[in-house]
């Protein structure tokens, strides 16, 4: 079957939009931050500072072709709609988050107050805001109330959360959905939500992060510590969602009536294992043996996950492009060649032009047709 073709991000939409990009400093955020730059749009940040270092926002000198950035934490309300005022901007996407699982256990207070209320200042904000005509927000795939069970999960499943992360997450979207049907809808915005699988690619030095984690310990001649080998994601390279989120926000633009929930991520036969990822990153990493061993179990995470993306491939034209294989070896390389000594931003641009160069992976028999 000859592969489709899909959606990809238009530059003559984006030339000259005033965008507001939440969390621009993080990994997803400098990535779409540079996109964003890369086809022409106006794009004011509001983040706090890069809290990992060293940081891609900072490597890839993605400041230097903002509008304007501010460093705001999303738990001020008041500074939030300050921005926003000043920035008037005509569409928002929302990423600015505390994304790390482990990190939720650790402080569940402060992930409630950064993921549900964050949301909720960011969004309030829009209400006298009558410019506004797109409002994104960035979720995870980990918002469903996750049984274990045998199939994809799809965007009319239950929410739920077993830990404060997820709970979090879930809770934002009953926010989401209460600002769009209460008071955005009737102001002609278009809130939509995105829950996208597990990412993967080049500039990510976050901890807790399997391939971050990977590559500090490879690169200091260290083993690797993995915790659940056998736990199954729906990995895609970073691109993959970004691309998803701006072809979303180009659509509800023209087409507000689709406002709603969307899952993006790979394939669901694409799903794959901790334990199978690893051991294809570490046969592209390096010459040398890339040595990982399982330690003890820590806090409850989820064993088997994917997500259903049929609604994004057949209402928005969404599919993804670089197969597992393909996300491994563009992320491995990254690392590497950074380290050789190669410009973080050039590499960034240079995987953003690969991916727009490729063609679509095949989509299923019902969605090509």
């Amino acid at each position: 079957m000859p592969a489709a073709v899909t959606a990809s991000p238009d530059a003559a939409f984006w030339r000259g939009k005033r965008v507001l990009l939440t969390g621009h400093t993080g990994f997803k955020g400098a990535w779409l931050a540079l996109w964003l730059q890369r086809l022409g749009a106006q794009v004011t940040g509001l983040a706090l500072p890069p809290g990992a270092e060293p940081a891609l926002y900072t490597l890839a000198r993605v400041g230097q072709g903002l509008h304007a950035s501010h460093q705001v934490d999303i738990r001020d309300a008041s500074a939030v709609a300050r921005v926003v005022r000043d920035a008037r901007p005509q569409l928002v996407l929302h990423l600015a988050a505390q994304a790390l699982v482990r990190a939720g256990y650790a402080d569940p207070l402060g992930t409630h107050a950064t993921n549900v209320m964050g949301t909720a200042h960011v969004l309030d904000a829009l209400r006298d805001q009558p410019q506004v005509r797109v409002a994104l927000v960035v979720t995870t795939d980990k918002v469903y109330r996750n049984r274990e069970w045998a199939y994809p999960y799809r965007e009319d499943d239950p929410l739920g959360g077993h830990d404060p992360y997820s709970a979090s997450k879930a809770a934002a979207e009953l926010v989401t959905a209460s600002y769009r049907d209460a008071f955005l809808a009737a102001q002609d915005v278009a809130v939509a939500s995105a829950r996208a699988g597990n990412v993967i690619g080049g500039g990510d030095w976050a901890a807790d992060r399997l391939l971050p984690d990977a590559v500090r310990a490879w690169s200091a001649g260290q083993t690797l510590h993995i915790r659940h080998p056998h736990a199954t994601r729906p990995w895609q390279h970073v691109i993959e969602p970004l691309a998803a989120y701006l072809c979303l926000a180009e659509r509800l633009w023209q087409a507000p009536q689709l406002a709603g929930a969307y899952n993006f991520g790979p394939l669901p036969h694409e799903a794959a294992s901790v334990g199978n990822v690893i051991k294809m990153a570490s046969s592209l990493y390096s010459a040398q043996a890339c040595s990982y061993e399982i330690e003890s179990a820590g806090p409850h995470e989820a064993g088997w996950l994917a997500l259903e993306t049929a609604l994004a491939r057949q209402v928005l034209g969404v599919a993804p492009r670089w197969p597992l294989a393909t996300a491994v070896a563009r992320t491995m390389n990254w690392y590497r060649a950074q380290a050789a000594g190669a410009d973080a931003r050039a590499l960034c641009l240079a995987d953003l032009q690969a991916w727009e160069e490729t063609q679509a992976t095949d989509m299923p028999a019902e969605d090509a047709a």
